[in-house]
């Protein structure tokens, strides 16, 4: 026999023995394993409890493989995140003394006026409008009561018309979000802003607020609104101011297109009255 047929030979006789020897081998991995299944459904069926478990297990992992492939399942938010307050104690110093005050005066718990008080604050730095004017228009359209209602429908914190401003809520969760109180104080700047704006002037502009923007007499609203700015402004500066006792707005007869009743009422009739009174 030449050499290269002994090579092939040699070479068959290699690659014989390597597939006989995986044959054997995974013909005695599958005994095993059948072994090891037919010992395990024994087990499993001998003691009902190892069965639970290993049920249980799957279940825990597939359900974590499945959290893994669509992401983190929505959790229900903790009551901390849906408070509608904040620590007094955290604020700084004169936004503090505002809430010490305005609670004080208003008998409302300090915690969420501080809520109310931040929001000013920062809604009032953002439009460039002084915070405490915001809350002196809070304090004399609802005497800070987030739920209130006027016969007339002005609602929430600032008495918004939400009916004459829908668009500005639609955004922020339709118009239940009146009683929202941030989102009522929001959407009530806003609509400060826009009535002064169209006087020119803060006095002016609270007129247009109070929907006697037209007429001679506003039931002397702008004074009010005023004085208590005049007042929040001197306690966040650290100057004593005597508690007077808190008035609610006196607001003057709407303008003849608003159709509204021409006698004035001592009840907050709302915040923005304005948007029908030039017929815009």
């Amino acid at each position: 026999m030449t050499a290269s047929g002994k090579m092939i030979s040699g070479l068959r006789t290699f690659a014989t023995d390597v597939i006989h020897g995986f044959l054997e081998i995974t013909h005695n991995s599958f005994a095993l394993l059948g072994l090891t299944v037919a010992f395990v459904a024994i087990a499993l069926t001998a003691r009902p409890d190892l069965r639970q478990e290993g049920e249980e297990q799957l279940i825990e992992w597939l359900q974590a493989r499945q959290e893994a492939l669509l992401g983190e399942p929505e959790l229900e938010p903790e009551p901390s995140e849906r408070a509608m307050a904040a620590n007094p104690k955290d604020l700084p110093k004169e936004q503090a003394k505002v809430a010490y005050w305005l609670s004080k005066k208003y008998r409302v718990a300090p915690e969420p006026l501080s809520l109310l008080v931040a929001e000013a604050y920062e809604t009032g730095s953002r439009v460039k409008l002084d915070p405490t004017l915001i809350l002196a228009v809070m304090a004399v359209e609802s005497n800070f009561n987030p739920f209130a209602q006027s016969s007339v429908g002005a609602q929430g914190l600032m008495q918004v018309m939400t009916r004459l401003h829908t668009d500005k809520y639609e955004d922020v969760g339709g118009q239940l979000a009146a009683f929202d109180p941030v989102t009522n104080l929001r959407v009530g700047v806003k609509v400060l802003m826009e009535c002064i704006a169209r006087a020119g002037s803060v006095e002016g502009g609270l007129r247009y607020y109070v929907g006697a923007g037209n007429q001679l007499d506003d039931g002397g609203y702008a004074t009010k609104v005023l004085a208590e700015h005049a007042r929040l402004r001197k306690v966040a500066g650290g100057r004593p101011v005597a508690m007077a006792l808190p008035l609610l707005a006196i607001h003057a007869a709407p303008a003849a297109p608003l159709a509204r009743p021409t006698t004035i009422t001592p009840a907050p009739t709302g915040a923005d009255k304005v948007a029908l009174l030039s017929g815009s």
